[in-house]
């Protein structure tokens, strides 16, 4: 595990509703990842739409530049503990690449796929409706290496974890398949406000 980068402080009143139980804010945006980070050219960038081992559709990366963008702002959390304000993300929702699919979300399960073998299990139920996009820009800029770039998943409302960076692809699934740190004790859900750390949280 990789990590740097935690300077925290404490909400003010204000801001205390939005902070999950055990966590802490930080102004910084500390790095974490499960190994080395994969240097990714966007001339070698692929996104990839599987249902079960069948690919569904896939995109290069000028084609999925070209789907709808949408720009949001959020809190996110992660299982470390630490908690970052209002983060600027813009890139493409899941809603957006399902329709360019042509297709309404097969199964009631997901896998998120990484370049660097990474992998996370998220209901399709927290990747459609808006609550979910392939991220291609922080605060204004591309994403940078360590945070995933060139493309992440961002699912804000759960534990960081499940936002895979480095994301290669969804693989829709008929039932709910561990990724890599659920295999590894982590939960399966994740829900920061219930504290769904760990398998029997």
């Amino acid at each position: 595990m990789v990590t740097r980068g935690f300077i925290g402080r404490q909400p003010a009143s204000k801001d205390a509703h939005r902070l999950p139980p055990g966590q802490h804010v930080v102004n910084s945006f500390p790095v974490l990842s499960a190994g080395p980070v994969p240097r990714l050219a966007t001339t070698d960038w692929q996104f990839v739409l599987k249902l079960g081992p069948r690919v569904l559709k896939a995109w290069d990366w000028a084609a999925f530049n070209r789907l709808p963008q949408t720009t949001i702002t959020t809190d996110i959390h992660c299982v470390t503990a630490w908690s970052k304000f209002d983060t600027s993300w813009e890139g493409v929702t899941v809603d957006d690449i399902l329709a360019d699919a042509g297709l309404a979300a097969p199964t009631e399960f997901a896998l998120a796929h990484s370049y660097d073998g990474y992998s996370t299990n998220v209901p399709t139920a927290d990747l459609i409706n808006s609550k979910a996009m392939v991220a291609l820009k922080y605060n204004g800029q591309p994403l940078s290496p360590d945070h995933g770039g060139p493309a992440r998943l961002l699912v804000p409302h759960l534990y960081f974890w499940k936002s895979a960076k480095w994301v290669s692809g969804l693989q829709f699934t008929d039932r709910d398949h561990a990724g890599f740190w659920e295999l590894r004790g982590y939960h399966m859900y994740g829900d920061p406000w219930r504290e769904q750390r760990y398998t029997n949280d």
